[in-house]
């Protein structure tokens, strides 16, 4: 492929990381976006010396209001052009919703959704006028269904899944693609800060970061609008479809809760 840039949120660690890889292996350009310095430091370096790819750092919390523009200043002022957009940052909370802290839910909303519509509306249009990009959105297997005990984070990505499809509709025929990856338990960091690692919903197969970082990059070369890795979670979803809502509600709540329960 010819040389061109991918930013990537979220990319300090598990899939974000894998994907800039990916997109490093393949010799794209790199506009790195998380919270952690360091850890964005140490990927550049890696993937410089590997691939001998540009790598910009830029450090932001996608929770604060107007994150999104601020990426967008930095990386218009670097005189970049962003041809990829990997919406990847994203997190989780586990446990009642009535008992939980309002202000990690709201910015559990401000990542995983507000965030990603910023960045998709700031970058979209320059896309479309070379009629040329990619987006990739990562959704979840939670996006197909109500999560009880994790209420806040399956409805925004239920959110990301559905607006992820309204663009695909919507770039037909422009050159650009969209892409929801909706992967299902992924041995990353996630299960130990959303406090899901003991839950019976990782007591299942747990897939290896590296294997869903490829199913997503593959499908969103492919302009493939929403990607299931696995055929067990492509299996899930189809009987989700069937199955009576109580009855799905029913096992969210068995899955989100403790292995001993």
């Amino acid at each position: 492929m010819t040389k061109q840039t991918a930013l990537i949120t979220g990319a300090s660690a598990g899939l974000g990381r894998e994907y800039a890889r990916l997109f490093a292996k393949d010799g794209h350009d790199l506009v790195l976006v998380a919270r952690r310095r360091e850890r964005l430091d140490e990927l550049a370096r890696e993937l410089v010396a590997a691939h001998g790819t540009t790598c910009m750092v830029v450090t932001a919390d996608l929770a604060t209001p107007g994150a999104g523009q601020r990426i967008a200043d930095q990386v218009q002022a670097a005189g970049r052009t962003i041809d990829f957009l990997v919406n990847n940052a994203g997190f989780g909370r586990r446990g009642p919703f009535a008992q939980s802290d309002v202000r990690p839910q709201l910015e559990m909303i401000d990542v995983n959704v507000r965030a990603l519509v910023e960045l998709t509306r700031l970058f979209l249009p320059g896309m479309l006028q070379r009629r040329q990009g990619r987006i990739l959105n990562i959704a979840s297997m939670a996006g197909f269904v109500p999560g009880p005990f994790m209420a806040t984070y399956y409805a925004s990505k239920a959110f990301v899944l559905s607006f992820t499809e309204a663009m695909a509709g919507e770039l037909r025929g422009t050159g650009v693609t969209a892409t929801a990856s909706c992967p299902g338990p992924t041995s990353t960091e996630f299960g130990e800060v959303a406090g899901s690692s003991k839950s019976n919903l990782f007591k299942r197969h747990v897939a290896d970061a590296a294997s869903v970082a490829r199913h997503g990059y593959r499908a969103m070369l492919a302009g493939t609008v929403v990607a299931i890795p696995g055929l067990q979670n492509k299996l899930s979803v189809q009987s989700v479809r069937i199955a009576p809502r109580a009855a799905v509600r029913a096992i969210s709540a068995k899955l989100n809760s403790d292995r001993s329960k």
